[in-house]
């Protein structure tokens, strides 16, 4: 599906399936205490159900407008969406607790379908070893043409959508904000190559962000943003973080999505952290060197 062309005049005709179910979709989550878990068990309760089949068409296409409306004013030129059960959306978004019926997206779309690709993920204040062996991780990865995905945020996931970049690769943001937005303002600019040359990915809600605009109220994205990206890929690598770090939210996601799990050695070489250790008991891979990772996830290549 070709991006949506905020130039074109007959916008809302070329594209009036997507159309629709975004401001279907955003019209959900304008209803009170919606939350990914309302949302998914109303999707549940009727399988093979569009968000349009739950919001009165009027409605949806007053939402759609909307939004439409504030991302062009937030200078989004150009923007697609997918949704479950109609067209190429990702099937192992369903293996998230609570998976989400549609996606935002800017750039390259085939990224998603990338035969290799695994989050690396880790602290907002990572340490400068952490950050070199964010580098030194990514460019092995690439050798091994994997897509590197991560979330945007200060700290380790910069790192590596950095290094992915500079070494020639393939890079996936998914976002906990809707595309609209640039969090935090430090990684603007690489937010824009990002959305232009790779590939940027949110599931929030446009209007219901907004209407928000309370830190607080808007967190729960967040987290819910690592849900996915575990569910994305093919599994998760832990650079550094800390005992209350939103990435071990991920490292949960993981687990139960059947995805590898792997955590570099320096995590556990820190006395003050319990965690690394607690999840190699629950099936967590110990990365001493880059052939532990490359044996779980290539073992014909392994040496």
């Amino acid at each position: 599906m070709a991006q949506l062309d905020f130039g074109s005049p007959d916008f809302a005709q070329r594209a009036i399936s997507p159309f629709v179910e975004l401001g279907a979709y955003e019209a959900l989550w304008d209803r009170d205490l919606a939350s990914f878990k309302s949302i998914a068990e109303r999707f549940a309760s009727l399988p093979g159900s569009v968000p349009s089949d739950f919001v009165e068409p009027a409605t949806a296409i007053e939402y759609a407008n909307l939004v439409h409306r504030r991302l062009k004013e937030a200078g989004i030129g150009s923007y697609g969406v997918r949704v479950h059960g109609a067209g190429e959306y990702p099937d192992r978004l369903r293996d998230a607790e609570y998976p989400v019926e549609l996606l935002y997206y800017q750039g390259w779309w085939d990224l998603v379908n990338s035969p290799r690709s695994v989050a690396v993920v880790g602290t907002r204040s990572p340490s400068e070893e952490g950050k070199k062996r964010t580098r030194k991780l990514v460019r092995a990865l690439l050798g091994d043409d994997f897509t590197i995905v991560s979330g945007l945020a200060k700290g380790i996931d910069a790192v590596a959508h950095d290094a992915a970049i500079r070494e020639g690769g393939r890079t996936i943001a998914v976002l906990g904000t809707p595309i609209s937005h640039i969090y935090p303002k430090e990684n603007a600019e690489l937010q824009r190559e990002i959305a232009k040359n790779h590939l940027l990915i949110s599931q929030v809600p446009v209007k219901r962000y907004d209407v928000s605009r309370n830190p607080a109220a808007n967190s729960h994205f967040f987290p819910a943003r690592n849900v996915t990206m575990s569910a994305l890929t093919d599994a998760t690598i832990i650079v550094e973080a800390g005992e209350t770090s939103g990435t071990l939210v991920q490292a949960r996601a993981a687990l139960k999505q059947n995805r590898k799990l792997f955590i570099l050695e320096s995590c556990f070489q820190d006395p003050k952290l319990k965690w690394p250790h607690s999840f190699a008991e629950k099936g967590a891979i110990r990365v001493r060197d880059y052939d532990d990772i490359r044996t779980a996830l290539l073992p014909a290549t392994a040496h």
